[in-house]
């Protein structure tokens, strides 16, 4: 257990994303430009939709009082469980675009609907304090009145209690469920290639727990950046609504999520 300082998370940082790029490589060697630009342009979204995950992972830290030389075991164990939920989204979603077609529009509509609502969601206040999954935990749940070093259970009057290391990661969990309904969809009006969509997901998640500890000094900074997530979901979201009469080309694709996303942080 140890505080995770900037140079270390930074340095893991861009490991994970020269392993996405490496891989990236590969999926082009094996497949060709067109999968391996399908790739390079979720992983971007992902990447990108993840900094709302860290955002909201900061207010829940600081609401609970997680010291930071544990908050590193909580992000891995709830990268984990992430890899394991989308895997069970991406099965779910292809399921569901293969039996029911029109389902594509639904996705369609509800990534448009989600991009203007980030884009008017004004300062975006998070309140752990209201979440129904943290006011459930904390009612049903038997949590010990200090943490015991990085454990998530420990006994407290002869009697086994979680810790409230637990009460964060069970709430990280459900968060995360949230976001994936956003961004798995996303992925959805890139392509529909279930190995494309899940790895490029994957990748995206892995970085995941260096990046919190890069932006977490940094996130006033970006100011303007939830305007171009909005937009990059409005973008992905009329794409698939018109996917049945007009194809816009994935390199198209990759050039607007770029230049919107680019473009907020340099405003930023």
């Amino acid at each position: 257990a140890h505080e995770v300082r900037f140079r270390e998370a930074l340095t893991w940082t861009f490991v994970w994303i020269g392993l996405s790029l490496t891989f990236n490589g590969w999926v082009w060697i094996e497949a060709g430009s067109g999968p391996a630009l399908e790739f390079f342009t979720g992983y971007v979204i992902e990447k990108a939709l993840s900094v709302d995950n860290i955002f909201v992972f900061i207010v829940i830290f600081q609401y609970f009082r997680i010291p930071g030389k544990y908050q590193h075991r909580v992000l891995f164990w709830g990268v984990l469980g992430a890899i394991i939920l989308r895997g069970l989204f991406v099965a779910l979603g292809v399921a569901l675009i293969t039996k029911f077609h029109w389902i594509i529009f639904v996705f369609g509509g509800f990534l448009i609907f989600t991009g203007l609502r980030i884009m008017f969601k004004g300062d975006g206040e998070v309140h752990p304090e209201k979440n129904p999954v943290v006011k459930f935990l904390e009612t049903h749940l038997r949590v010990a009145s200090d943490f015991d070093g990085q454990k998530f259970f420990t006994k407290e009057n002869g009697r086994k209690v979680a810790t409230p290391l637990l009460l964060v990661l069970l709430v990280v969990e459900a968060t995360d469920v949230v976001f994936a309904v956003d961004s798995i969809p996303a992925i959805f009006g890139v392509t529909r290639d279930p190995f494309i969509v899940f790895t490029s997901n994957i990748f995206a998640i892995l970085g995941l727990r260096a990046l919190y500890f890069v932006l977490a000094d940094l996130m006033d900074r970006f100011e303007y950046l939830h305007y171009g997530l909005g937009l990059v979901l409005v973008f992905v979201g009329v794409k698939m609504g018109i996917s049945e009469w007009v194809e816009i080309p994935i390199y198209v694709s990759l050039g607007v999520v770029v230049a919107l996303l680019g473009g907020s942080m340099g405003l930023s």
